[in-house]
């Protein structure tokens, strides 16, 4: 089963990079009572990631948070240590939780995993943006390929907000 709108975000533990290291974050603490864009990314520093789909939600950040939204988040299946240097890179500390699901706990349950072994990656997550309101998907876009950004765009998602 693929996520879909309608459906409950499962509960799934993500982990951040804190102060003393790898932090758990729960799917317990980030969406209850809140509106949350949830986009899903095959890794950190690829090239789409890094140059199409992170940026869009850089620039439109202001836009997306003025619809109403409380939070704009990342996952990917990469540990925390690597989200913590790519979300400090490109400037979205402090504005953009990097959520880790370096087991693909969260990739699997949500039907989301792709297999990226032909290119030494293994289990990723597909690319996807979802608009969750108090855990609860009321749409999601997820692309047909890893290396496309055009559904799950941070433009697209301001449209359909």
């Amino acid at each position: 089963m693929t996520l879909s709108a309608g459906d409950r975000i499962p509960g799934t533990t993500f982990f951040v990079s804190g102060e003393n290291g790898p932090e758990k974050r729960t799917t317990d603490e980030i969406f209850p009572g809140k509106k949350v864009v949830l986009f899903g990314v095959p890794g950190a520093f690829t090239p789409t990631c890094q140059n199409k789909h992170l940026p869009g939600f850089l620039e439109h950040y202001d836009a997306i948070k003025e619809r109403g939204v409380d939070t704009i988040a990342l996952v990917a299946v990469n540990d925390p240590f690597v989200l913590k240097a790519w979300s400090e890179a490109t400037g979205a500390t402090g504005k953009i939780p990097f959520l880790s699901d370096g087991n693909a706990e969260f990739a699997k349950a949500t039907g989301l995993a792709i297999d990226g072994s032909g290119a030494g990656l293994g289990t990723r997550l597909a690319r996807f943006a979802a608009i969750v309101e108090d855990g609860v998907v009321k749409s999601i876009y997820v692309e047909d390929a890893p290396s496309t950004a055009e559904k799950s765009t941070a433009a697209a998602v301001l449209e359909a907000l």
